[in-house]
C-alpha cells in the first residue's frame, strides 16, 4: 500500500463511519459511477457546502474501487452488494489516488511546497508500485503517469477531494492559483490512463482560457444539477429512519422529528427533494440535544462583511430574509477565483454555494432555524448595518413589552420602523408590514420557535410564538393593513387559531402559561400602527 495510490485511508475513515450509530448507506452512488469507470476518461466535480458529506462519500468511493485493502467486510451488507455482479467485478479492482487536499495544504508554508510534496508522495508510490518501469529523470506526474499505462496498460481512478481548500490560503496568489489549475488539467484532460476523476469541494470549478482550463470535468452542483444530489445531505426517509434508531438508542429523549425538520431541513436538490444537513442532524441526535451546531468559518466572516457593508445592496435582501421572505435572485456559477464579489447574484450565489442559503424556484432564502440564528447574530452583533441593527436591537423591548401587556412601548417599537430615515421597505402592504413585524420580534427566536402563515384551525395565523421553555407564555400574532387590531383578534378566534397552538404543545408534552392574542393594525393614511392584547389562561 502507498501514501496517497492505494493507501488504507480511504478503507480507514469509512470503516469509522460505519460503526456510528447514526450511518447512512449510500453506496447505490456507486453504481452511477461505475458505468462511468468502465467508459473511461469520465471526470466528475460535485460541489456541495461543507457539512453535507463530500469527504465520506469520497472515502466511500475510494475504499470501494481501491487495490489497497480488502473491503469486502465494508460492503457486503450493503446496497452495492446487491448487485452480484458490479459488485465483484469493481470490488479492489482499481489503482486508486485517494488525496484530501486539506492535509498537505495545511502544512504547507507556501504554494510551491504544498504542490511538490503532493507530487513526492505520489511519485514515490507509483515508483513502489510499478518497479518494472523504466523511470526517467525529470518527468512530470503526468508523464510518469502515462508511461506507466503504456508500459502497463494499467489505469488509475483519481479521488480528489477538498480540491479548492489551496484557494483559501493566505499565502497562494492568483498566479499559485492558476498553476495548480493546470497541474489539474495536465493529470486529468485527454489522457488515456485515467479511468474516472472524481473531484469534490466548496466552490465550482475556476474557468480560464480553453488552453488552461479543465472543462473536461462535468460539475454538479447543489442549485442547478441533480444526478447525485441524493447522496448529499439526508432525505425525509433517511432522516425518518435515524430518528427511529434514536428513539430505540435513547431512553431519555429531548429531541422531537420536527425538531429535526425545523431545525435542520430547508434545502431542496433541482427536482424539489427535501434534504436535510446531515452533519448537524448525527450531532443533535448522537448529542441528544437540538440546537445550532452550524461551525462558524472563515468563509461565513467573508460573507459577513459583504453584507455588513452593503455591498451592492445585499442588506436589504438579508433583511428580508432574516424576516421569513424569499428574495428573487440569478445564481450563478461563480469561480473559485473570483473571490471579490461585485454584484448582487454575486454574493446571493455565494451563499448558495457555501451553503448559507437555499436556492428554489429563482429565489434564495434562509434554509432553516439553524441558519436563521446564524444570520439573526450577525444582525444583532454589526452596528454598521444601522437601521437594521437598531431595529433588532429593539426587538428586545418589543417582546417584553408584549409580555406586559405593554400597549404603549409596542406601538411606539413600531411607529420607530416605521418613522426611521432609511425605511427598509414601502411599507404599504401587509407583506411588508409581516416583514418589519418579524424583524422587531427577532429576540424571540432565542425562547420560541416561530411560525409564520401557519396553517391553524380554519385559516392561517400570521406568526404563532411556541414557547421552549415548559410554563412561558404562547403568543399568537395577526396582523391588518387598514383595518384593527379588534379586527386581527376577533379573526384569531373566529378561525380557532388557539386549537393549533395547543395542539402542537401537546406533542411536544410542554406545558405553557398563558396564550397571548395580539393583534397589529396599520393605518396607511395616518401611517400610524395600533396594538391589543387579549389573554386565555391556559
Amino acid at each position: 500500500m502507498g501514501y496517497y495510490l492505494n493507501g488504507s485511508q480511504p478503507y480507514s475513515l469509512y470503516e469509522s463511519e460505519m460503526k456510528k450509530p447514526y450511518f447512512v448507506d449510500k453506496t447505490d452512488m456507486l453504481r452511477k459511477l461505475i458505468p462511468l469507470v468502465e467508459q473511461g476518461n469520465n471526470h466528475v466535480c460535485i460541489t456541495r457546502p461543507r457539512r453535507f458529506g463530500k469527504s465520506i462519500t469520497a472515502a466511500m468511493i475510494g475504499a470501494f474501487f481501491g487495490k489497497g485493502q480488502d473491503s469486502s467486510g465494508l460492503f457486503e451488507s450493503l446496497k452495492i452488494a446487491e448487485d452480484s455482479s458490479d459488485y465483484q467485478k469493481h470490488l479492489n479492482q482499481h489503482n486508486v489516488i485517494y488525496i484530501n487536499f486539506i492535509k498537505t495544504a495545511n502544512i504547507s508554508k507556501n504554494y510551491e511546497e504544498f504542490i511538490s510534496n503532493v507530487e513526492m508522495f505520489i511519485v514515490r508510490d507509483l515508483r513502489k508500485t510499478f518497479p518494472e518501469v523504466d523511470y526517467w529523470n525529470g518527468l512530470s506526474l503526468a508523464d510518469y503517469m502515462g508511461l506507466i499505462h503504456a508500459d502497463t496498460n494499467e489505469n488509475f481512478i483519481l479521488i480528489l477531494d477538498e480540491w479548492d481548500c489551496i484557494f483559501h490560503k493566505t499565502y497562494t496568489s492568483n498566479d499559485d492559483r492558476r498553476s495548480f489549475i493546470n497541474w489539474l488539467a495536465a493529470m486529468t484532460k485527454d489522457t488515456g490512463y485515467v479511468s474516472l476523476s472524481y473531484m469534490t469541494g466548496v466552490l465550482p470549478i475556476a474557468k480560464y482560457s480553453s488552453g488552461s482550463t479543465i472543462n473536461n470535468f462535468y460539475e454538479y452542483t447543489m442549485a442547478t444539477d441533480d444526478l447525485f444530489s441524493e447522496y448529499f445531505g439526508f432525505t425525509e426517509a433517511e432522516v425518518d429512519e435515524l430518528y427511529a434508531r434514536y428513539e430505540a438508542l435513547t431512553p431519555n429523549r429531548t429531541i422531537s422529528r420536527q425538531d429535526l425538520k425545523d431545525w435542520y431541513d430547508g434545502y431542496h436538490t433541482p427536482s424539489t427533494e427535501r434534504m436535510y444537513n446531515p452533519r448537524s442532524v448525527v450531532e443533535a441526535l448522537t448529542r441528544n440535544q437540538i440546537r445550532s451546531y452550524w461551525s462558524a468559518t472563515g468563509t461565513y466572516d467573508e460573507i459577513s462583511a459583504y453584507i455588513t457593508n452593503d455591498r451592492a445592496n445585499v442588506k436589504k435582501d438579508v433583511a428580508l430574509m432574516v424576516a421569513g421572505e424569499a428574495v428573487p435572485a440569478k445564481v450563478e456559477e461563480f469561480a473559485a477565483t473570483a473571490m471579490n464579489l461585485n454584484t448582487r447574484d454575486e454574493i446571493l450565489s455565494a451563499m448558495v454555494v457555501y451553503g448559507f442559503l437555499n436556492y428554489e424556484d429563482g429565489k434564495v432564502h434562509i434554509p432553516n432555524r439553524e441558519l436563521m440564528d446564524e444570520f439573526s447574530k450577525t444582525i444583532c452583533e454589526k452596528e454598521n448595518l444601522g437601521y437594521i441593527n437598531r431595529l433588532a436591537m429593539e426587538s428586545d423591548r418589543m417582546l417584553k413589552a408584549t409580555l406586559k401587556g405593554d400597549i404603549k412601548t409596542m406601538e411606539n417599537v413600531l411607529q420607530f420602523a416605521h418613522d426611521t430615515e432609511t425605511p427598509l421597505l414601502d411599507y404599504n402592504d401587509e407583506t411588508e408590514l409581516t416583514a418589519i413585524v418579524n424583524l422587531v420580534y427577532l429576540a424571540a427566536r432565542d425562547s420560541y420557535f416561530v411560525e409564520r402563515e401557519d396553517k391553524a384551525g380554519e385559516g392561517y395565523a400570521d406568526f404563532i410564538f411556541y414557547p421552549e421553555r415548559p410554563g412561558d407564555d404562547g403568543i399568537i400574532l395577526e396582523l391588518k393593513v387598514d383595518d384593527t387590531p379588534e379586527a386581527a383578534i376577533q379573526q384569531i378566534k373566529d378561525r380557532n387559531y388557539v386549537l393549533k397552538f395547543q395542539g402542537k404543545m401537546a406533542e411536544k408534552k410542554r406545558h405553557t402559561g398563558r396564550i397571548l392574542m395580539v393583534g397589529i393594525g396599520y393605518c396607511k393614511k395616518k401611517k400610524d400602527h395600533h396594538c391589543k392584547i387579549e389573554v386565555i389562561h391556559n
